[in-house]
């Protein structure tokens, strides 16, 4: 068994033309947050379960203090009037092994592909040394169209060549696998602060007001500004905490090896 696919809802609607935005775990949980804030706001409901035994070996113990184990969903918002519906990518995990990637990316394009879709955004982070004041958005794809059709009348910057390397996981996966499928393709991606304790909201603020304005999702974005800032005053003080543990450490190791090398 590579990939259970459990349907949750009795019945989906057929989908108008929908678009799938996925937002995994990732560099300042950038794309997950946004993604989850998206289907919380849009009330999208929850259309498939996705598991498999390639997900990392641990559960989660949840506000109930019971455990769960990891699991990666479906949800679809269905509009009605002329707006494209939406399909929502979203979860605990990604696949954490290359095979495992491509083979969840694969299954995840064959689902679309039955709903009939149409576009594919991915959402992720770019990580920094230093907490963005204004996070910048870059974006790319698999095609010029998709590019300049979302970078349009939008901050976003296309020229990611020698920004970043190679975008990692699902995020980037699904924009070459769509590509052999005919199906267009983009990625947005965040600037946060790249401490994996760090939460990147301000990044996810930026993603989420650039899907609401090119997708005319008419939600309220200033939502997310009050928890960007409570967030990032308790990570930022949890991680001057553990950089100060950590110059801490670095001196005692050094102290130490000093001593040895002298007594030697």
């Amino acid at each position: 068994m590579a990939w259970r696919i459990t349907k949750v809802a009795k019945k989906i609607p057929n989908l108008k033309n929908p678009i799938l935005i996925t937002g995994l775990p990732g560099i300042g949980n950038v794309g997950k947050v946004a993604v989850d804030f998206l289907t919380e706001e849009l009330k999208a409901k929850k259309a498939y379960d996705l598991f498999s035994y390639t997900f990392p070996h641990s559960v989660f113990v949840n506000e109930k203090n019971l455990v769960s184990l990891p699991q990666i969903s479906i949800y679809y918002k269905h509009f009605n009037d002329k707006r494209n519906d939406l399909l929502f990518l979203a979860g605990d995990v990604q696949p954490t092994d290359e095979v495992a990637s491509y083979e969840f990316s694969e299954t995840l394009l064959d689902i679309f592909e039955k709903s009939k879709g149409k576009e594919i955004i991915t959402l992720g982070g770019i990580g920094l040394s230093t907490v963005p004041k204004k996070p910048k958005v870059y974006c790319t794809g698999n095609s010029k169209e998709i590019i300049k059709k979302y970078k349009k009348d939008t901050s976003m910057n296309d020229k990611l060549y020698g920004v970043v390397g190679p975008i990692i996981g699902t995020s980037g996966l699904l924009l070459g696998l769509s590509e052999k499928r005919k199906i267009n393709a983009v990625s947005f991606l965040a600037e946060t602060f790249g401490h994996p304790l760090y939460l990147g909201i301000k990044g996810s603020k930026e993603l989420v007001s650039i899907l609401n304005k090119k997708l005319n999702l008419k939600i309220n974005v200033k939502k997310l500004e009050k928890e960007a800032e409570d967030a990032e005053s308790e990570m930022m003080r949890i991680t001057q905490g553990l950089s100060d543990v950590t110059k801490k450490s670095k001196l005692k190791k050094i102290k130490d090896q000093f001593d040895l090398s002298y007594i030697g």
